[in-house]
């Protein structure tokens, strides 16, 4: 989503980067830059001046203008006052009297029934006892679709299309608790926008059944209307936070940064894909990194940890290390690292220089690759996969034919799989300080 902003605020830093010492001019033609940048991404104009106006004024201080490095400290300052834009972070509240009640408010189209379920499943992983209740009476479907998502993920829904919707939300609590759940997910009803009605009665749901939590689910695609949204909803029922969601989305991201600032109200998680998992704590100093091109290595490290069963892994590095990689290691590899997510996710993830060559790759022919790869791999006999120096021209063929790939795909893997295991002999021998001089 900040592919544009990050590529115009890199340029700014570029050019920075070539002055040796920064002059008051300097400094006023990059935030002229960086306000214009600011502004094309759909930040709010009173958050672009306020932002820039504190980064000017400690970007000319005495401290920076000593530095060694001035231009490394500007973009120090940019990035603590962006991460101050962006709010602290902030967690749910799950305290008080038990089903505690978060209640989703938003418009149609928001993603919120998605949402409902990837905070449930996000809420389970935590350990906690979790129900929905379907309390959308007017989208066709609506009911259905939670319903849906909640035997996929197997969290109880209720519904009765009986009830309006603030006493089917109550019966719904009642029932939860009943049955010894912790936390209760309202998915209310949305519409295409925002009308009195509405509001009366979600006004009514959280006078009946007294949420912790009010949360918003806002499209951040929509842009500079997802604000205003966002503060339509809190005059009238006080919400309590927001989560973004569709932050995959090719829009031009700028709400994220205004949210906090115009509306005062935290942001808690962002979505970040349509899979159930895809659903992220907001973190601040974070997303500020993402969207300078500093990358989000905590994030990739988390999401590595969640997926990768930390014993196999360190018996893969031990048998690495002796040069033990067959095919078997690397088709485990491949399935790991598919599990973390989209490959242009994990690549959006890298810093710096890095960053910039993985924006050089193409993420879906990256993907395309993995499948293939997989794909060869398992066409293989155990005893191909474990002693690749078997493979003839006959074995070759048979596999490609039985994995729906070329003999040259398979020849190209076979050579990469010989790359691999060779270098990570002399990593075994040498260390990485042997291949990669002064790798720390």
């Amino acid at each position: 989503m900040f592919e544009s902003l990050t590529e115009r605020l890199q340029a700014v830093f570029k050019e920075l980067g070539r002055r040796g010492k920064l002059r008051e001019e300097d400094v006023d033609e990059a935030l002229r830059e960086i306000r214009l940048a600011l502004l094309e991404a759909d930040v709010h104009f009173r958050v672009v001046k306020d932002l820039l106006s504190r980064v000017k004024e400690n970007a000319l201080s005495e401290q920076v203008s000593r530095a060694l490095n001035p231009t490394q400290q500007v973009i120090k300052i940019l990035h603590n006052e962006l991460v101050k834009t962006l709010g602290e972070p902030a967690r749910l509240n799950l305290t008080g009297t038990i089903p505690r009640v978060i209640m989703l408010v938003g418009l149609q189209g928001s993603g919120k029934t998605t949402t409902a379920a990837k905070l449930a499943k996000w809420l389970r992983s935590r350990g906690e006892r979790v129900w929905m209740v379907a309390a959308d009476p007017y989208r066709p479907a609506a009911s259905q679709q939670l319903t849906l998502l909640g035997e996929e993920l197997d969290i109880p829904v209720f519904h009765d299309a009986s009830l309006p919707p603030p006493e089917l939300c109550s019966v719904g609590v009642l029932k939860a608790r009943n049955a010894g759940a912790k936390v209760v997910i309202l998915d209310t009803a949305g519409r295409s926008q925002l009308d009195q009605d509405m509001m009366d009665e979600l006004v009514a749901i959280r006078n009946l059944v007294k949420p912790v939590e009010v949360i918003l689910v806002a499209d951040a695609m929509t842009g500079q209307e997802a604000v205003n949204i966002a503060q339509g909803f809190h005059k009238p029922i006080g919400l309590t936070g927001l989560i973004l969601s569709k932050m995959d989305g090719d829009a031009r991201g700028g709400a994220a940064i205004s949210m906090r600032e115009v509306t005062e109200v935290p942001i808690k998680f962002i979505g970040t894909g349509e899979s159930r998992d895809a659903l992220e704590t907001f973190e601040p100093d974070r997303l500020a990194s993402r969207i300078m091109g500093m990358g989000d290595i905590l994030s990739l490290i988390e999401k590595a940890e969640a997926t990768f069963d930390k014993q196999e892994a360190e018996e893969q590095v031990t048998r690495l290390m002796k040069g033990e990689f067959t095919l078997e290691d690397y088709a485990k590899q491949l399935a790991q690292m598919r599990r973390m997510g989209p490959m242009g996710k994990i690549l959006e993830m890298l810093p710096g220089g890095l960053a910039g060559m993985a924006s050089q790759i193409d993420s879906q022919e990256a993907e395309r690759q993995i499948i293939h790869t997989q794909a060869i791999i398992q066409s293989m006999t155990p005893l191909e996969r474990r002693k690749p120096e078997v493979l003839n021209a006959s074995r070759r063929r048979r596999i490609a034919a039985g994995s729906g790939t070329s003999v040259q795909e398979v020849n190209q893997l076979i050579r990469s799989y010989r790359q691999m295991k060779k270098m990570f002999k002399r990593v075994g021998k040498r260390g990485l300080d042997g291949i990669f001089p002064g790798f720390p």
